[in-house]
């Protein structure tokens, strides 16, 4: 099962609505630098450009991570000749799934849960960075 937590303004507001978060302090970390990539560059570039500058916001402040890794699928606990390649992956535990888009569109928020699910990670984040405001949202592997 997995479940989503929509971006919230204020995660101790989030963390009372929801008790507590999974992987609370990563998750912030994370959310925080791309809002920093996304104040400084704005919306309206490729997704590549922010994918760069996500790598350097993550070397800077050593964030663990994997950029543009391919992931194994798994069906029915067996792997499939077929694979993922993942955005990022963070603290060897977070998918971080990046998009440009005008909306989060439901073939987004599915993409990342099929992630999720079928890697066995424990948690997502799909981050937009094509709107006014970036815009996140967490997929929880329950």
């Amino acid at each position: 099962m997995i479940r989503i937590n929509t971006n919230c303004t204020d995660f101790y507001e989030l963390r009372g609505l929801m008790g507590k978060l999974i992987f609370e302090k990563e998750t912030y970390v994370i959310i925080g630098l791309c809002m920093q990539v996304h104040k400084g560059l704005g919306a309206g570039f490729l997704e590549s450009v922010y994918h760069e500058a996500l790598e350097r916001e993550f070397s800077k402040k050593g964030i663990p991570f994997k950029s543009k890794q391919k992931i194994q699928v798994y069906y029915n606990d067996e792997p499939l000749d077929k694979y993922f390649v993942a955005d990022f992956i963070c603290y060897d535990k977070i998918i971080v799934e990046l998009k440009v888009a005008a909306f989060l569109h439901k073939n987004f928020e599915a993409q990342t849960i099929n992630y999720v699910k079928s890697t066995n990670h424990p948690l997502g984040l799909l981050v937009n960075f094509g709107q006014s405001s970036l815009v996140w949202k967490r997929f929880i592997n329950t």
